[in-house]
């Protein structure tokens, strides 16, 4: 007789415990490229005074990636990664306005034809 055994009986738990995971949240692209790259909040993130409650006492932050690390080599070697070169190539494409976010879900004004009582009321207005 061969052995028994429950399956699965771990089912989908990897799934629930990465959506429950907040460790990892950092601000939003357009966050970042509206007010952290301006030369003037720029400057004033990247010296900062100490604070005890930051990592490293916020003196090693990487302003695109918005990340606080404890050691200057902690950042410098960050700069080189694959994920801080994926922010900034991410960064250089523009942001989404409320325009194009209307336009996409179909709000825009753009490309909608005139309704038929809105013609036949110009038409009589233009006789």
């Amino acid at each position: 007789m061969g052995r028994l055994r429950r399956s699965r009986t771990h089912h989908a738990q990897r799934d629930v415990h990465r959506a429950a995971r907040t460790r990892a949240r950092t601000r939003d692209l357009d966050q970042i490229q509206l007010i952290d790259l301006d030369p003037k909040n720029r400057a004033a993130l990247e010296a900062q005074p100490l604070d005890y409650e930051k990592p490293g006492l916020a003196q090693h932050y990487c302003v695109e990636c918005a990340k606080y690390f404890e050691t200057d080599h902690a950042l410098r070697s960050h700069w080189k990664s694959k994920v801080h070169k994926r922010r900034c190539k991410a960064l250089k494409e523009p942001a989404y306005t409320i325009e194009e976010a209307e336009r996409a879900a179909g709000l825009g004004r753009e490309g909608k034809r005139p309704t038929s009582t809105n013609t036949s009321m110009e038409q009589e207005m233009a006789v």
